[in-house]
């Protein structure tokens, strides 16, 4: 996994280019920009908040370092901001794992203000691949009791016969009663 704390290292200097063309910048057909704007973003760190939905998108892409920088910028973003809830619930049904993955982890970093996702997060617990599923029960547990609507799924998500799954559903259970 590449590393992104790339701004701990001394002497190193960073051209600073604005947020959008870079989130414009990882839509280029270019495989090679791409890959720079996802590494240029993951050097951001939080402050490359804006651009949460494009690297969710980014961590789907067909090229593995582009993937890999995108991911590694998740790793470093914490929350997105509470205006992309939207565009991270759609992701959510996304055809790409990582990408559904990452939407539902960013979604679960909103906690409570994630809300308006619940119903999407509670689509992917029952229907998407395992990783997904697990952090889709994850993210419910983080959002509490607004979570409650997806009780059931989570109940069924707990009596399954994957263990990891079943953990992460049933602390979820826990944590929707509040």
């Amino acid at each position: 996994m590449v590393l992104c704390s790339a701004k701990a290292f001394i002497g190193l200097l960073f051209v600073t280019v604005p947020i959008d063309n870079l989130i414009t910048e990882l839509r280029s057909d270019d495989v090679a920009v791409r890959a720079a704007a996802a590494k240029a973003l993951c050097q951001e760190g939080e402050s490359a908040q804006a651009a949460a939905a494009a690297l969710v998108r980014a961590a789907g892409d067909d090229s593995e370092e582009v993937c890999e920088w995108a991911m590694s910028a998740l790793e470093e973003l914490g929350p997105p901001a509470v205006s992309d809830v939207q565009q991270l619930a759609e992701l959510l049904s996304s055809d790409n794992a990582d990408s559904a993955y990452w939407a539902a982890t960013l979604l679960g970093r909103l906690g409570p203000e994630g809300a308006s996702a619940v119903p999407q997060l509670e689509h992917a617990l029952a229907r998407a691949a395992l990783p997904v599923r697990e952090r889709a029960a994850w993210a419910l547990g983080k959002m509490g009791p607004v979570a409650r609507p997806a009780v059931q799924a989570l109940q069924a998500a707990a009596a399954s016969n994957e263990p990891r799954l079943a953990r992460l559903a049933a602390e979820a259970l826990e944590q929707t009663r509040g």
